[in-house]
């Protein structure tokens, strides 16, 4: 079971790369978002990998952290998800963007995702809702390289004082998922002017809305 690839970045494609380690060239199937963030032709690269072995085939999926390829199996558990419609998904939004629109409840983020039907969108939506919890605790990632998309965090102090503001309000009671979504659309409104004195109460507050 291979887990991880590093090697020489051979050639990319619409939703695939070749990496070649030790001569070897792995097939690896990828979002478009992963496919941003690979260097140059010829350069090193390392990827996340979950292998699919199947009757008639074996197929290599690669991801820039570890994140993104949980993301990658849990969207898998849905009824109507198989590899391709996951990373479909994880090319128009990333780890972070995803927790927080399931967290909502807004399924406009996955319809955007090629293959993926309002039925399906919905099913998403309701079945990760109370899943997404452990994701929302994790290390926020940035955009991907070039895509323009920004970071609910623009560091990793401000990542922790959202960690720090979450954990306070589900002491309060509030459920982990409503708390992070409170927090980090509180976050993006202050931008660098955020601390966790101000993300508890202002997210208080959006939470009372």
């Amino acid at each position: 079971m291979i887990a991880k690839l590093r090697g020489l970045l051979d050639s990319t494609g619409e939703d695939w790369c070749v990496i070649d380690v030790n001569g070897v060239g792995y097939l690896v199937f990828c979002s478009g978002r992963t496919l941003n963030h690979l260097s140059t032709m010829g350069e090193t690269v390392s990827l996340m990998i979950d292998t699919h072995v199947r009757e008639d085939h074996i197929h290599l999926y690669g991801f820039v952290s570890e994140l993104e390829r949980d993301w990658f199996r849990l969207l898998q558990t849905v009824q109507g998800v198989g590899a391709k419609v996951a990373l479909a998904i994880l090319s128009v939004a990333g780890p972070d963007e995803l927790t927080q629109s399931i967290a909502a409840q807004d399924k406009t983020t996955v319809a955007r995702a090629s293959g993926v039907g309002p039925k399906v969108a919905t099913r998403i939506v309701n079945e990760l809702k109370d899943k997404v919890a452990k994701f929302a605790m994790a290390p926020v990632q940035l955009g991907a390289k070039g895509d323009g998309a920004a970071a609910t965090a623009s560091s990793p102090e401000t990542a922790g004082e959202i960690q720090d503001a979450v954990s306070a309000l589900v002491h309060l009671g509030y459920k982990q998922a409503d708390a992070y979504v409170a927090v980090s659309t509180v976050a993006r409104q202050l931008g660098e002017e955020a601390d966790v004195k101000k993300l508890i109460r202002l997210g208080l507050k959006e939470l009372s809305q």
